[in-house]
Parts: structure tokens; sequence; C-alpha cells
């Protein structure tokens, strides 16, 4: 396995990550999975085997019982693995039971270390947007961490392009620590984070982490346009995520894969996250799984090779279309073109016929 830099760090990491987000299974998280410790401890040992060298997990995931599990499970193994956690979603019912203010970041991380059984965390994100608590007020709970040993690296999840551009430039202007990630929704039906996110990260020097790059299930072949979805998987309950503006175009895609797959012997699910893996702005893909199969599968898809062809299909079905000032762009910004997102460009001048 290749390692790749997390952004301007440096810290190399594997371009897939283990997720915990089923493990565990409570406050409403049973509906994606119950792993219980001795089946994480089995998962994380098949990931170690693969190459993998981070796990990623969150306060949130089953109300902390995600991180007790994956606390037990890594007991002897803490040092062989850079671990990721979450901070700003409410774990209670108080007014201060939730956000990036000072009080709740680093009352949160002492309880997410004691969870996990640990001393520091190497990652530590910002799990969403605070819009009350002012971005210094959060940056420098986070600075504070680092400082006194607990912290490793500080980074986001799920900031639009303007909110990240000003996390970071905050960070300079103060001299906090900045952040050297960002976790992001990205697959090959939902795309929009070309727009915006994936170039600040390239731009910035950040490192892309991508969680469900699956689309919480819907892209592993197992849904198809006019069958029932079973009721073991996640989208046959009443799962909420992730938002599909488009269901036709969905079907579309994963007939696609699907027709891929088949031409390699593979899954659907190989083959999403073997385009995925590769794109600009991309380091890992964090793969969650309830069972050893999927796991496997998954991790299966640094073994295949897809071809330019084929890559080219996955990309012009998928293509978000050139919204505003993009089109614009496309049209006339071509004498300076903007590295951080000319990648992206360049499919929507072909989209254009420009």
């Amino acid at each position: 396995m290749v390692y790749r830099p997390l952004g301007h760090s440096g810290l190399k990491v594997s371009p897939l990550v283990l997720g915990s987000l089923t493990f565990g299974g409570d406050a409403g998280f049973e509906k994606v999975g119950n792993v219980d410790a001795d089946q994480a401890r089995r998962l994380i040992d098949i990931a170690f085997d693969a190459g993998v060298n981070m796990i990623d997990t969150a306060n949130l995931y089953s109300k902390g019982l995600a991180e007790e599990v994956l606390g037990k499970a890594l007991k002897g193994k803490r040092e062989d693995v850079l671990l990721a956690s979450k901070v700003r979603t409410p774990m209670g019912e108080g007014p201060n039971d939730g956000g990036a203010s000072r009080h709740h970041i680093i009352r949160e991380c002492e309880n997410s270390l004691r969870r996990l059984g640990t001393d520091y965390l190497d990652l530590y994100q910002l799990h969403q947007w605070d819009g009350l608590t002012p971005i210094e007020e959060s940056l420098s709970a986070l600075d504070h961490l680092v400082q006194s040993g607990k912290v490793r690296y500080v980074g986001t999840s799920n900031y639009n392009g303007w909110q990240m551009m000003k996390t970071v430039a905050t960070a300079r202007e103060h001299r906090l620590t900045r952040p050297i990630s960002q976790q992001i929704y990205y697959t090959p039906e939902s795309r929009e984070a070309e727009y915006e996110i994936l170039p600040v990260g390239r731009d910035q020097g950040l490192g892309t982490l991508i969680w469900s790059p699956l689309g919480e299930g819907l892209l592993t072949g197992k849904i198809r346009r006019g069958q029932e979805t079973s009721a073991d998987h996640r989208q046959g309950t009443d799962w909420p995520e992730p938002y599909v503006h488009d269901r036709e175009r969905l079907y579309d895609i994963i007939e696609l894969l699907v027709e891929i797959g088949e031409g390699h012997g593979v899954s659907a699910a190989r083959v999403a996250l073997a385009w995925l893996v590769d794109r600009p702005g991309v380091t890992s893909l964090i793969l969650g799984a309830r069972n050893e199969d999927q796991l496997k599968d998954n991790l299966a898809c640094l073994e295949l090779t897809l071809s330019d062809a084929e890559k080219a299909r996955i990309e012009e079905a998928t293509r978000p279309a050139p919204i505003y000032p993009y089109w614009h762009r496309a049209m006339n910004g071509t004498d300076r073109p903007e590295p951080a997102d000319e990648p992206f460009m360049e499919n929507y001048r072909k989209t254009m016929g420009l």
C-alpha cells in the first residue's frame, strides 16, 4: 500500500481508512450496525493486514458507545494506529451539551479519551460548522488541546468551502493550530464537493477524507431499479441519509457500476471505490463495514485497475452540472486557469462543448 501525506502535515495515511459508524449500535445507530468489541477486533485485524493505518470515529456514533467498543478492540494495539475522532454534535439535552464552544470541545475531548482508553488523539475534527460560536474560540480550544498533548492534529468535517477557508485564514491570523484535513461526503452519485470543497483542499494543502464513499450503501449494487430494498440493508430502514435529488439518475449510475464490475468479475462497490480513491484532491476513503466479507471486498478495490475508458464512462455519467460561476469561467477564464479546480473545470467545458 502506498501511503499519502495528510494535507500539509508530515503524517502519512493509508488511502483506505477504517470507519466505526457500525460499532456499538445504540441510540438510533442500530440501523447501520451493531458491531461489538470482538467483531470490531476482527475487522481491525483485517484492515491492519491490508495496510490500513487509521481508524475514524466520533463521539456522536451510538452516543459514545462506538468509541467504547473501539477502545476495547484496540487494547494492546493503540500505538499501531492513527486514531481520529470528532466533536460538535449534541451529546445531551443541556444548552452547552453541543456545539464548538471551548467548554464543549475540551469536555468532550476528555470524554472521548476516556472511552477510547488512550491519552491522545492523532486527529480531532470539528464535526460540523457552528454558526453561533466564533471560529476563533473553537480554534483556540483545539490549539489548547494540541499544546497539552491530548491532540496531535486537527481537522474539520462537513464544512462548506467558505467555512473551511475562514477557518484556515483565522488560524493563520491568530497563529493557532491550522487544520490539516477536511472530512466530506463525496461519491460517484454526489459530486457537489467539486464545486468548492475539493478545490479549497487542493489550494490550501488540506488532506481530504471521504466518509461513506458508497453513499451509505446506495452504490453497493444491492439496490437496483424496480427491486425492493432488503430490510437488513441500511437503506431498507428509515435511516435518513443520504439525500438523493434524482433517483432515476442514481439507478442509471448503479447499473453502470454493476456493468463495469461484471466485466471484471467484481462488485459494483469495488468499482465505485476504485474510481473514487484516485480522484483529484482525495486523500483517503473511510470504509464502514458490518461484517468481514463486506470489509474484505471493499479493501480489494486497490487491486482493481479500471481502464481509462471505464473511468471516463463513470466520470461522464456522474458529472455535475456547471453551475454559475463555473459555466462563465469555462467560457471566459481559460487564459488563466486555477490549478486547484482545473481538473473539474475541464469536465465542465466538455459538458458545454467548449
